[in-house]
């Protein structure tokens, strides 16, 4: 079974590219961050077309969410309870054996920013929401753009990022409080070493020199640790014409 992510950056500018991605890729399950879509417009027919059936949570011009996979989603949840946000940036499915909860994690805007606070309170209540998620659901897989790099393995340049939002240290303890509640990042059971990057500015030439930040994760619970067979970032969209500043990352699991 091959689960992937992917920060597409408004859907309606990237859906050829998408369609070109599922075609070549052939992931069972896709979840997708900032749709910019309210979901009277989310391109379900398309998407059938190709041969996924879509559950998504959007909005006109901002965050949105969306799971595709080949077979209906069940037990879909678009609202955390007591989190009281309006923004769409959280869905939860169960898909075959897996139950699958996509994230598109709060940026933060910048280090003692209101948007700061908001994004280290957003997730606590994702970890709450997570913690009982886990309970119930022991092949659980937490996925989606995080906006945060786990570690200065993940950065580029780790003294200039250092302690600038995506990178400080109370929105990677945020991120570890996630991770011990029995959850691994995929991509680090496979890959260890440095200099690999899933998002990239768009100025600065900054793909073309590689300088970028991993961000787009990929975490499993204990309970797949050991079907997980390979996990990749495919940099290959990022080459196209008019790409979305974030790469695709996969996991294959056997299962």
């Amino acid at each position: 079974m091959k689960i992937a992510s992917w920060n597409v950056n408004s859907l309606k500018v990237r859906l050829p590219q998408l369609t070109e991605w599922l075609a070549a890729a052939q992931p069972d399950v896709v979840a997708l961050q900032e749709t910019k879509l309210e979901d009277a417009r989310f391109p379900r027919d398309e998407l059938a077309a190709a041969g996924y059936r879509a559950v998504f949570a959007g909005q006109k011009s901002y965050n949105g969410v969306a799971i595709l996979a080949r077979e209906e989603p069940r037990e879909v949840v678009t609202d955390i309870p007591g989190l009281d946000d309006p923004q769409r940036r959280i869905l939860a499915a169960s898909v075959g054996p897996l139950r699958v909860v996509d994230l598109y994690v709060v940026n933060g805007k910048a280090v003692g920013d209101p948007k700061y606070a908001y994004k280290l309170a957003w997730l606590e209540k994702v970890r709450e929401f997570l913690a009982r998620e886990h309970e119930r659901h022991p092949h659980l897989v937490v996925l989606g753009d995080f906006n945060i790099a786990p570690d200065d393995r993940d950065v580029h340049d780790p003294a200039a990022w250092h302690e600038r939002v995506l990178c400080s240290t109370p929105e990677r303890e945020a991120l570890r409080r996630i991770t011990e509640l029995g959850l691994a990042d995929s991509f680090r059971l496979f890959e260890p070493g440095a200099g690999h990057f899933s998002w990239w500015d768009y100025r600065q030439g900054a793909f073309r020199r590689n300088l970028g930040l991993r961000i787009d994760l990929i975490l499993i619970g204990e309970a797949l640790k050991p079907a997980a067979r390979a996990a990749t970032i495919d940099r290959e969209p990022r080459r196209w014409e008019r790409p979305s500043d974030h790469a695709p990352v996969t996991l294959e699991l056997d299962i």
